[in-house]
């Protein structure tokens, strides 16, 4: 393995910094954000816009291991089927104060396990979404599916719903490594789901897998990604796995022992790398991969990429609605986060209230940095001129914001009159690059490692 000792030197394998999917993070959310903020937020959506919106289902069968979602247990289908009823009474109260002829560019069911729904409760949700806003021409409606929990009924339930882009869980195909992690899943059977889902007519698929995981090593990550590339997933998510067992009790359970090093980290991530790129795929951002025909590579190539709480994304709406528990909502004005604990957003939705529990209200210098931060994360680019028009108030807070990451990380970054640039011997610092420009306290929280 050989290190860059530049990488070393800058922090890259002692770091641990936030992954950026918002600005400020969550964890510097606050509870001054209510619900009376949610309503206002929404109040200020220009009619006929097109809007995002997420479903997030909190349930699995089983809890995997290394997840550090926020989901919880069930053997019963109850506490969903009730949970279901929360979901569609809060689109009811959404729908009470979203303006007229609002369309979806997006539509994500996200989790947890959403394919653990029967097949007539996912009919049933889809419905009620559907009359609070239809999908806008060429918009997306996609779903985690979990190839353990999925069957032929569902599959066509969220067919004949619309679906038109599926996001396939992998993490790793072998056999002691999914043992580490509490994640049985065999190629077979994820094999079936792919083909299950395109024999629908739903050929938009991506796929997540990890990098870092307990007992992983470059020869193992090699047959594991030659094994998915053999379903050809149109996107694929290499993220990097995330230990912080203070935040999910059930990471205690991974032997930390046999966790790699974070110079092995970096070595498992350039070996997954090589193989995507060798098949055709495009490095999306720091950490995901599509195939030139895919709309996140089309959009990494006009410039227009994008990130939020779901990673890279190609939408093109301003507004993300995130409904059910712990859900995040992005305006143009802030963050509102719904109630995290299942009950407590339950019994607010059941009040007739909206369930936002914590957010944020931008300040230009907010929105400013934001954006500095979402360009480098997407881009590794900052354009000046751009930011300047953006921006004009508070555009001379930049420069200095410039020449400080200059001053810190040297040759891996380029800092002219035109732009701020990453470079890519610098692309595996991205993220310490952008906690530059993090006016927030990083001390407040505990973040993941930066490889």
């Amino acid at each position: 393995m050989d290190t860059d000792p530049q990488l070393t030197r800058l922090g890259l394998f002692d770091a641990k910094v936030p992954r950026y999917t918002s600005y400020p993070t969550a964890p510097h959310f606050s509870a001054a954000t209510g619900p009376q903020d949610f309503a206002g937020f929404l109040a200020a959506v220009p009619a006929g816009e097109q809007i995002s919106l997420y479903l997030h289902v909190p349930f699995c069968r089983r809890l995997c291991w290394f997840c550090a979602c926020r989901t919880q247990g069930t053997t019963s289908d109850s506490p969903v089927t009730a949970y279901l009823q929360t979901l569609k009474a809060e689109l009811q109260l959404l729908a009470q104060h979203l303006p007229d002829g609002v369309t979806l560019s997006r539509l994500h069911w996200g989790g947890g396990t959403p394919t653990l729904l029967p097949a007539d409760a996912m009919a049933e949700l889809a419905e009620a979404v559907f009359a609070l806003a239809p999908l806008a021409p060429g918009g997306e409606f996609s779903v985690e599916i979990d190839p353990n929990e999925i069957d032929d009924a569902r599959l066509d339930a969220l067919a004949r719903a619309g679906m038109n882009r599926a996001s396939i869980g992998v993490q790793d195909f072998d056999p002691e490594i999914q043992k580490a992690i509490g994640r049985a899943q065999s190629y077979d059977i994820t094999k079936a789901a792919a083909e299950g889902l395109r024999a629908r007519g739903i050929n938009s698929l991506n796929a997540d897998i990890l990098f870092g995981l307990p007992h992983q090593t470059p020869e193992k990550i090699t047959a594991s990604v030659t094994r998915l590339l053999t379903l050809r997933p149109d996107r694929v998510a290499l993220y990097g796995y995330a230990h912080v067992p203070w935040m999910s009790r059930r990471q205690q359970l991974i032997p930390s022992e046999a966790l790699p090093t974070p110079e092995a980290r970096l070595d498992l991530f350039d070996t997954a790398r090589a193989l995507f790129e060798a098949e055709g795929y495009r490095q999306i951002g720091i950490d995901h991969f599509a195939l030139p025909s895919d709309g996140l590579a089309r959009a990494a190539e006009k410039g227009s990429l994008r990130r939020n709480f779901q990673g890279y994304t190609d939408d093109p709406a301003q507004v993300l609605i995130g409904l059910g528990a712990s859900s995040i909502s992005r305006f143009p004005q802030g963050y509102a986060q719904n109630a995290a604990a299942t009950g407590d957003y339950t019994s607010r939705i059941r009040a007739g209230e909206f369930a936002t529990a914590r957010g944020h209200r931008f300040r230009s210098e907010d929105l400013l940095r934001a954006r500095i931060i979402e360009a480098l994360m997407c881009d590794f680019r900052i354009d000046k001129t751009d930011l300047e028009t953006r921006f004009p108030e508070v555009a001379a807070l930049a420069g200095p914001l410039f020449a400080k990451a200059e001053a810190q990380f040297g040759t891996m970054v380029e800092n002219t009159p035109a732009a701020f640039t990453i470079t890519r011997q610098g692309r595996p610092l991205t993220r310490l690059i952008a906690r530059a420009f993090d006016a927030f306290d990083l001390s407040r929280s505990a973040h993941s490692a930066a490889i």
